[in-house]
This record gives C-alpha cells, structure tokens and sequence, in this order.
C-alpha cells in the first residue's frame, strides 16, 4: 500500500469511528421508516372587503387545522433551492390554494413556521361569484413530496 492509500484509508476509518462514537451511524433513519405526515384539513374562517386602487375586494380566509402536525423545518428558508420570483430566501414548501377544478387561485412561498397555515387565503373583486370549494396543495420542494388537502367550502 503507497503512502497516499494509506492516508485516504486512515482518514475514512477516523470518519466511521467519528460517526459510530457520536451515534449518528444509529439514529439515521431511512426515508420509508420516517412517520409520514397527513394530509392539511382546510376550512373557512371568514372573509373580509378592503379597497385596493380603488376597487373593493373579497378576501376569503382559511386555515389548517392540523398545521401543528408540520414541523417548522418545512418552511424554513431554503436559497439552495430555486427563487420564488426576486425571494431568494423563498421557503422550502410552498403552498398553493386552487378551486374544485384545479385551478390555482393564489399561492405563498414564503411562509416561515407551521403556524402561519393559519393565513391561507385568496382574493377576489367584489361582485365575483367565488368557487364553492377550495384546497391547498403544500409541495415540500426538498423532498418532492406533496400534501393536498380536503375540499373546503367558501361559505360559513
């Protein structure tokens, strides 16, 4: 064995003992055996008229009742990965609000901690006939992993 072997041998061998004295060897857990999340259960909590540039707007309010089931590592910034917009600091899961169809009605990129599932909402001009139901699909952009929600009224 050359001298070079010899030093990448060494340096690994100090890594796995590093690794097994500190226990990260033993509580790494695969993806499969980690505990799945639920799916968000969405629902109304009323809406609001504000003016905006002279026009009167309709804000539909919602919220996740399970949002405390979501650590807040899930909204953490994440630059590493792709910019909402100018926000390079955009959180790792998104989360859009579309109607019953599928079409997307608003979205939040920068949401910082599970509780702000709180402050779901969209926007409509006053007049509007809104969608009779909702959901939210949350994509965790880290892991790929999407969680969509039950179907929510708009009405109380």
């Amino acid at each position: 064995m050359n001298l070079k072997t010899l030093r990448v041998v060494r340096l690994l061998t100090s890594l796995i003992l590093l690794m097994i004295s500190t226990g990260s060897v033993l509580t790494m857990q695969p993806a499969h055996t980690r505990p799945a999340l639920p799916n968000p259960i969405l629902f109304f909590t009323g809406q609001e008229l504000f003016t905006s540039g002279g026009k009167q707007f309709v804000r539909y309010n919602f919220a996740v009742d399970n949002a405390s089931s979501y650590p807040d590592e899930l909204f953490a910034a994440a630059p590493e990965l792709p910019p909402c917009g100018k926000n390079t600091k955009a959180s790792r899961t998104w989360v859009d609000l579309y109607d019953q169809s599928g079409k997307r009605l608003y979205g939040f990129c920068a949401l910082e901690k599970s509780k702000d599932l709180s402050k779901i909402w969209f926007t409509l001009e006053q007049g509007v006939i809104p969608p009779s139901f909702v959901y939210i699909e949350m994509n965790d952009r880290k892991t790929n992993t999407k969680y969509k929600s039950n179907l929510a009224e708009t009405t109380l």
